[in-house]
């Protein structure tokens, strides 16, 4: 089954001051305009009805309305998981200049805690350019990217992180203030190992199920490299064969031994928050670091495809699948083999592209938008 979006509204968002779309069904929705237009803007507001801050991980005054008060809101009506529903999220207008802007998330009009609700009756997956660099770039990237993935199927992750961060803090400002204070030391670094085996075995337990479904699908896209995923960190290889409390107890042992060269570093030296996806071309058997520019693009795909019917195969639903600029870079082979991997996944995909030529084998079946300065005109319908 597919949770796709039936209506979407924006108000003052972004280069937005109101806008919507209305779709009849759940076919590919393409956005076509110039660069700079705001074609990113609307699938990033569709990015804020999943977990987390969205694929810019914006802050919430940054998406407001240049010529607004400050205020902002997205909703959208979905069939969801859940059947029929409507998400919306947004802020006020700013209470003082030294006011935090406190982001409110609504489903079916009714105030939920967090966007974490909105899991229960979507996924939402995305590929962004942000992203092609990921391979190369610092390991901490890659951690995001893969906490992206367990967050997709795992709605409670985040908190896990952001626990984890919080704790790590708290440690290295103790380390900082109050190095002899033995017991709050003690008492952080147990929060800390607790918190740490759990972020990691989410992270395991992902990437376990991740490799299987690229296992599994081997011979569909060939277009696209078969792509191989490991997670490296000591934490994470011990998983494999050790409790979860042995875990805790040798990664607080390793804590308090550490803690004078922590101190000295100002910072953990050792736990998950410096673990690395690693991802090799199978086929070359070659780190995709050293892949070309266009193999670790289409490897890169390859993952994020697996992903999405991994979602699927877990929840019973296809997820929504936002590409930004995706189908521009692509050869007209690959394009091809992608909108038929698309179209095999049957979910709801919003695609951007300055090139409608770029969209020719699909926009027969999809419905087509120009996005120009803030505006969003229908080209054509899925008939």
């Amino acid at each position: 089954m597919t949770a796709f979006v039936r209506r979407l509204s924006l108000t003052n968002f972004r280069n937005y001051h109101a806008v919507q779309i209305s779709l009849g069904r759940a076919g590919p929705v393409v956005l076509t305009g110039v660069n700079g237009a705001g074609k990113t803007n609307l699938i990033e507001a569709i990015s804020l009805l999943a977990p987390g801050r969205g694929l810019r991980r914006a802050t919430m005054e940054e998406l407001a309305f240049a010529e607004g008060d400050g205020a902002w809101a997205v909703s959208a009506e979905i069939e969801g998981m859940l059947g029929l529903a409507t998400l919306g999220t947004g802020i006020d207008p700013p209470a003082g200049e030294d006011s935090a802007p406190v982001r409110k998330c609504r489903i079916d009009r009714e105030s939920v805690g967090s966007a974490t609700a909105f899991a229960d009756h979507l996924r939402v997956v995305w590929l962004t350019p942000a992203m092609d660099p990921l391979f190369n770039g610092p390991a901490s990237e890659r951690r995001r990217f893969l906490d992206r993935l367990v967050l997709a199927v795992d709605a409670q992750h985040s908190s896990r992180v952001a626990a984890l961060e919080r704790s790590l803090r708290s440690r290295n400002r103790l380390l900082e203030d109050s190095p002899g204070d033995s017991h709050w030391l003690d008492a952080v670094e147990h929060e800390t190992a607790e918190v740490a085996v759990a972020v990691a075995a989410a992270r395991v337990e992902t990437v376990k199920r991740l490799s299987a479904a690229l296992d599994a699908a081997r011979d569909q896209a060939p277009e696209f490299p078969q792509a191989q995923i490991d997670l490296h960190g000591w934490m994470e290889r011990l998983l494999a064969d050790h409790s979860a409390i042995e875990i805790e107890d040798r990664y607080r042992a390793l804590l308090k031994e550490n803690r004078p060269r922590d101190a000295a570093a100002g910072r953990t030296l050792d736990g998950p928050h410096l673990s690395d996806l690693a991802v090799r071309h199978r086929a070359k058997n070659l780190p995709a670091a050293d892949a070309s520019t266009g193999e670790q693009k289409a490897l890169l795909i390859r993952l994020v495809l697996a992903h999405a019917g991994l979602i699927k195969q877990m929840t019973g639903f296809a997820p929504l699948l936002l590409l930004d600029e995706v189908v521009a870079h692509l050869d007209p082979v690959r394009r091809a083999a992608l909108y038929d991997a698309l179209s095999s996944l049957g979910a709801q995909v919003w695609m951007t592209g300055a090139d409608p030529v770029s969209f020719g084998d699909i926009v027969s079946r999809a419905n087509v938008f120009e996005v120009r300065g803030g505006t969003v005109q229908r080209i054509s319908s899925v008939p």
